[in-house]
């Protein structure tokens, strides 16, 4: 049965709870940044074309920066692909991008403006080779291109720098030995349908939206690049040795592959910001990639490959020095 105190016994509990709550009040205040606002101010981040995979990342990865930083303006900016994107940051167009190794390593390897203040705070997930052609198509290989209107991307595009790579490999010269076009994957599956291109090279995440729908609506075909091509990709040195062999797998692209997996080239990316990018920010962007991974790749299935155990691998740039506060924060 509940007995009331005398009057002293309460004001000493009262006394002793109002402590009690003041040195919690202490403790919380020791252990939490009370007022610590979220980082703020504008951002420009580097995409991509607007049907490829670094678009869809970049619209869904600046919602979930909009839910952790408020105050943070995070502004867009399409381009033609990882080359561009390298460019733009290294000479303070850009403040983040997504890029792939190769044209990192390209860019490093040329000495262009900024290349030294290149840093990465993620690897990110891998771009794999397409090599795509109608389902009636002759050609089975690489070498078979000989001739053909080939669409290989933009000149500031990943897919362009990684098609020639592939093209020369197999012993073609990407001027002389095909009819190339810029075209981009906004326009590559259309050519295609129309029969103004005969097979068209991209390089992107899986599955990427432009190729699946037109894999719904044209009978295609992906054409493998065997393992033998990786050996004399790898002798081309420079930015080649970021190449590896990757398998396609037979899901990617069900009415394309009917059941098959695709032997093809895969590239890792990188999420790419400059050495003076403030070290707050970098580490709060960081952490918003890696703890957003579910919810970008529900959408965007290349996403779901971010891992932490794996995103501190960024070679050849080495980590921003906010992304190593974040992954030192987070280590068990």
């Amino acid at each position: 049965m509940f007995q009331a105190l005398p009057h002293i016994g309460r004001r000493r509990a009262l006394l002793g709870s109002a402590t009690g709550f003041a040195v919690f009040g202490l403790l919380l205040w020791w252990l939490l940044p009370v007022g610590e606002e979220s980082p703020g101010g504008r951002i420009t981040f580097s995409t991509g074309t607007p049907t490829g995979v670094y678009q869809k990342y970049g619209e869904l990865l600046q919602g979930a920066l909009g839910k952790d930083m408020p105050r943070l303006d995070v502004r867009l900016q399409n381009s033609d692909g990882s080359q561009e994107n390298v460019r733009r940051v290294a000479t303070g167009q850009a403040d983040f991008t997504v890029a792939a190794a190769d044209a990192v390593e390209t860019y490093k390897l040329q000495g262009k403006p900024g290349a030294d203040m290149l840093r990465s705070c993620a690897r990110l997930y891998d771009d794999y080779v397409h090599l795509v052609v109608p389902r009636t198509s002759s050609v089975r290989s690489v070498a078979d291109l000989r001739g053909k209107r080939v669409a290989v991307g933009p000149t500031g595009s990943g897919v362009r720098l990684i098609a020639n790579h592939v093209l020369q490999a197999a012993g073609l010269d990407p001027v002389k030995d095909i009819d190339p076009l810029a075209d981009g994957i906004s326009t590559m599956p259309e050519k295609l349908k129309r029969h103004q291109i005969d097979a068209f090279f991209w390089s992107g995440g899986l599955p990427t939206s432009a190729v699946l729908e037109l894999s719904k609506s044209y009978d295609i075909r992906l054409v493998p690049i065997g393992t033998g091509l990786i050996a004399k990709l790898h002798e081309q040195g420079g930015a080649s040795r970021y190449y590896r062999a990757a398998v396609m797998p037979a899901d990617a692209y069900p009415r394309a592959q009917l059941g098959s997996s695709v032997q093809t080239v895969a590239v890792a990316n990188l999420l790419v910001t400059r050495e003076d990018t403030d070290a707050r920010l970098t580490e709060e962007i960081t952490r918003t990639v890696i703890d957003s991974r579910d919810r970008i790749g529900g959408v965007v299935h290349a996403a779901q490959l971010v891992d932490l155990r794996t995103a501190i691998y960024t070679d050849p740039l080495q980590l921003h020095e906010g992304a190593r506060r974040y992954y030192r924060s987070v280590k068990p």
